[in-house]
């Protein structure tokens, strides 16, 4: 089936925060600035202060435990050491800095994380944590204050469309474009955000950090899962969904056992390593069946789907779209785009149509649509059709 393209002109504006220009005039805001600790909420403070904004640093207690430090282990984005490193930052500045309790938020985020390891899925944590947390209560937090906006240090950009609607858009620097974990943000949110890290580089934003004489300036960056102190996302799901370790078989697509594996809760779509069974040809896991625990594996070629189903879509910066539509959607972060029509459906589902077929399809993952560089929208895989 066809599809329309949502066509985007090419005439949008573009917020600039080297120059401190708005729309071609100077627009200072009182802003909350989200301060992790680490260079990139730094930088993106001092650009914001130095552009003459009434700037706020607010950094996020999430309950995070630091625990044992292992030689060469990366930091974590919330944990005590980088409130501290936050807070010099902020007195480099000369602007406030105020620490915000986010514990019941973040919990909540850490237990659906082990729920979805439970249930066969595998969820991105950060994508949550950003809707919810970081533009969700800090954003209703800074309203309360009298600040006009959030801000945060995301490689992304937020352009203004002609019917006065906001997007968000890719980061100039592709390495580091974290739009993917921006999907969900709603457009009055993406209206009070700022991102002034959108048209740097991870090296320009280190050098404006070390000229600003900030410690963090060549601080390594974050570890991926910031509340899994041991780096093994497994520690943390064993202890709070036991059941997630309970044994069961490893089938072929005929349904022929191939061994036994020690709990769905190891398993993702897409794996390759770590199957524990030996076969003369490398597997991958096709789907994960957590009623009769069976994780099913086959070649890679058994990995491409023609179809997926998608929940909790959410349009940003367009109307919900009453027919088919043509996409570029990507299903992983970092993945690389692939073509899709999407078949709106009820309730804030969609079909995606691929034309080629797509891997892997991961149920948990996020789907975000793209036109261009510009984020249309995004929600939930929830399976694949084959």
């Amino acid at each position: 089936m066809g599809g329309v393209r949502i066509g985007w002109p090419n005439t949008c504006r573009r917020w600039s925060i080297q120059t401190a220009k708005y729309n071609g005039a100077l627009a200072p805001v009182k802003l909350f600035a989200a301060m992790s600790g680490g260079v990139d909420s730094a930088v993106a403070a001092l650009l914001l202060h130095r552009a003459g904004h009434d700037v706020v640093g607010i950094h996020l207690r999430t309950g995070v435990k630091a625990g044992p430090t292992l030689p060469g282990a990366r930091p974590r984005c919330c944990g005590t050491d980088e409130a501290a490193d936050a807070r010099r930052v902020c007195d480099r500045l000369e602007i406030p800095f105020y620490v915000q309790n986010s514990e019941r938020d973040f919990a909540s985020i850490i237990s659906r994380f082990a729920d979805s390891y439970a249930e066969g899925a595998t969820p991105n944590p950060c994508v949550a944590c950003n809707t919810e947390v970081k533009f969700g209560t800090l954003l209703e937090r800074a309203r309360a204050l009298g600040a006009d906006a959030v801000a945060t240090g995301h490689y992304v950009r937020r352009v203004e469309m002609p019917d006065g609607r906001w997007a968000l858009a890719r980061a100039r620097d592709a390495n580091k474009d974290q739009s993917y974990v921006l999907h969900g943000l709603t457009q009055d949110e993406v209206a009070h955000a700022r991102f002034p890290l959108g048209d740097l580089t991870k090296e320009e934003v280190r050098e404006l950090a070390r000229e600003a004489g900030f410690s963090v300036a060549d601080k390594a960056e974050s570890q991926e899962i910031c509340f899994v102190p041991s780096g093994d996302y497994r520690d943390l799901v064993r202890k709070r969904r036991p059941d997630a370790f309970t044994p069961g078989e490893i089938v072929d697509e005929q349904g022929s056992v191939l061994g036994r594996h020690e709990g769905i809760g190891s398993f993702t779509v897409g794996q390759r390593k770590g199957l524990g069974i030996a076969v003369p040809e490398p597997l991958f896991v096709l789907r994960i069946d957590p009623g009769s625990r069976r994780v099913v594996v086959g070649p890679r070629d058994s990995l491409g789907v023609s179809e997926a189903r998608v929940t909790g879509v959410q349009w940003t910066a367009v109307d919900v779209p009453t027919e088919p539509v043509k996409i570029d959607v990507v299903l992983r972060y970092q993945a690389r785009p692939v073509a899709a029509t999407l078949h709106p459906e009820a309730d804030a589902g969609a079909r995606l149509q691929f034309a080629q077929p797509a891997w892997p399809v991961t149920p948990g993952q996020s789907a975000v649509f793209y036109d261009g560089d510009r984020v249309l929208g995004g929600g939930t895989l929830a399976r694949a059709c084959s």
